[in-house]
């Protein structure tokens, strides 16, 4: 019999709902475009047994996958748990058996060593397979259509670091799909790597390298010549395990840093610029060069945004100080100096999750979007996300003109974060499709919403209806139907 605890990471906005199933044709309201010919997955943490600890965190649920499949005007919708090793075993065992959130020493025994993965942060279509990720274990290789899971996979040896960050970013101009592990060589090492693979499927090269200091590398940039790393005071050591405290807590006293690595190059290529000032930093919208400058666009907080991991000096959380603004750093590789070249504030918006049109990807870019929070807006509802932010907006950036425009999800509704669809493969930047989740907190119920990308105040063109309210989910990925298994 189950008991979930009456915490807040498992009530309200946050209840699980452990759901499998599938539905034809979703009820639509407006018109889907008939251009729309792919997939939308999308993943959330979703426990499948009560956890081993009330305070545990809303992050240590196990990985929801949501198809949702656009084909002639229609949405069929279909969900699967990704079957990791630690769901298997739990199945096996009819309970929870893995403990706290990145914490091993709190496991029961009989799974000692065993992969903890969730695959509950990020799903994407690459080589004709779902990738569902988690920064602390392998990639999990799944079905895009029948969401059947294989397993963990190391590609054929290809790739020797332990962990697949969750950001994956897939090279416009290559193809290869880019990205990185941290705890390359074991949970709270400095040990890093960046690899690459190709459209096959096959790891083409990995680079191992050393960051400052033990710290959730949670996203990352990419540009045509280079790999990015932001190295903010997340941090973690084993007394904070042994104490059960949360796994990551914010160090002010600690510097931030930007890491430039030439994509195939060695780790004694690697250049390390530090910021003005300690600040919090996670999703990335964008990356470019322009001859020896990079630029590196990220919402910026003053100070720490995630009140679940707490100021390891025991600061109390300041919700004003941890709002994030749209900024762009700028570092010079000309430079002998280790300091950034600039720092700028791209928007007054209270925004995070950041997209872009993903066919400028490490390029030089115009348009993108993300999740905003107007405080302004009235409210129907006390809670919003894990983090506290009600992100009750999607916002739009032209970076040529700093012009910004807002649809209002309404008084009842957050936002889940968005994604770009172009309206062809030939289309100009930005000339597209805004799909996303809006979950209404008082009639709890789920929409996936399509707007025009470059004319969101207009709102929805259609709304693919749910009959129930999905968790709030962390990322996702469009695939274009030429990617999909034929």
């Amino acid at each position: 019999m189950s008991h979930y605890p009456s915490t807040k990471g498992f009530t309200g906005t946050l209840r699980p709902l452990r759901l499998e199933g599938d539905i034809l044709d979703l009820e639509i309201e407006g018109e889907i475009p008939a251009s729309m010919d792919g997939t939308f997955h999308r993943v959330h943490p979703d426990a499948q047994f009560p956890p081993r600890f009330d305070n545990d965190q809303f992050f240590n649920g196990d990985g929801m996958v949501t198809l949702f499949r656009f084909h002639g005007g229609k949405v069929d919708f279909k969900q699967r748990y990704a079957l990791t090793d630690k769901l298997k075993l739990e199945r096996a065992a009819g309970g929870a058996l893995f403990g706290a959130y990145r914490n091993p020493l709190t496991d029961d025994p009989s799974v000692k060593g065993r992969i903890r993965g969730t695959a509950n942060t990020n799903v994407m279509v690459h080589a004709g397979q779902l990738y569902a990720m988690k920064e602390d274990s392998p990639c999990l290789i799944m079905d895009p259509l029948t969401l059947e899971t294989t397993g963990y996979t190391d590609f054929a040896g290809g790739i020797r670091n332990q962990t697949f960050s969750a950001h994956a970013k897939i090279d416009p101009k290559t193809g290869n799909l880019c990205n990185f592990g941290y705890a390359a060589t074991g949970l709270l090492t400095r040990d890093c790597s960046y690899f690459e693979i190709d459209p096959q499927g096959n790891a083409l090269f990995e680079t191992f390298f050393e960051v400052p200091y033990y710290c959730m590398m949670h996203d990352f940039g990419l540009t045509e010549d280079y790999a990015l790393f932001h190295i903010v005071p997340i941090t973690s050591n084993w007394q904070r395990l042994e104490a059960n405290l949360p796994h990551f807590g914010f160090d002010t006293s600690l510097p931030v840093w930007l890491g430039v690595l030439p994509r195939g190059g060695g780790k004694k290529d690697m250049r390390w610029f530090r910021a003005p000032k300690t600040v919090f930093a996670s999703h990335v919208m964008n990356a470019f060069q322009d001859g020896s400058k990079i630029y590196f666009d990220i919402p910026q907080a003053a100070n720490n945004s995630f009140p679940f991991f707490p100021d390891i000096h025991g600061a109390p959380f300041d919700p004003v100080a941890g709002l994030p603004y749209l900024h762009r750093w700028c570092v010079d590789l000309a430079s002998n100096s280790e300091d950034f070249t600039s720092v700028d504030k791209l928007t007054d918006a209270i925004d995070e999750f950041p997209r872009v049109d993903e066919r400028y990807v490490g390029q030089p870019y115009r348009h993108g979007w993300m999740l905003v929070m107007d405080p302004a807006k009235p409210m129907d509802f006390a809670e919003g996300r894990a983090s506290g932010f009600k992100m009750n907006q999607i916002g739009h950036i032209d970076l040529a003109t700093n012009r910004t425009d807002f649809w209002w999800a309404g008084p009842q509704s957050i936002v889940q974060e968005p994604c770009f669809v172009p309206r062809s493969a030939s289309a100009p930047e930005g000339d597209g499709y805004i799909i996303a989740l809006v979950d209404n907190l008082v009639t709890n119920y789920s929409d996936l919403v399509v707007l025009d990308a470059l004319r969101l105040a207009e709102g929805p063109i259609a709304r693919a209806k749910l009959p129930l309210r999905l968790r709030s989910g962390l990322h996702g990925n469009w695939a274009d139907a030429s990617k999909l298994p034929h």
